[in-house]
């Protein structure tokens, strides 16, 4: 996902979408250690999306305390 989309999803659409990439990476890292070769390819993509959901909101969040 584009750094760009991930910054105009609203904070709970970050959530889900944050979730839904852990499951991803799971799976795959399940049906790996099961021998199968199927997503090995998308790991390093998901790792990089769950870097940048996560520092999206925690940039959200200094913003938010430093506008208090």
């Amino acid at each position: 996902m584009e750094l760009d989309k991930i910054r105009n999803l609203s904070d709970d659409e970050l959530k889900s979408e944050e979730a839904k990439a852990g499951e991803q990476l799971f799976r795959i890292r399940f049906a790996k250690s099961l021998g199968k070769q199927d997503g090995l390819k998308n790991i390093g993509s998901l790792k990089l999306d769950i870097a940048r959901i996560k520092t999206i909101r925690r940039q959200r969040e200094i913003a938010a305390k430093a506008g208090k």
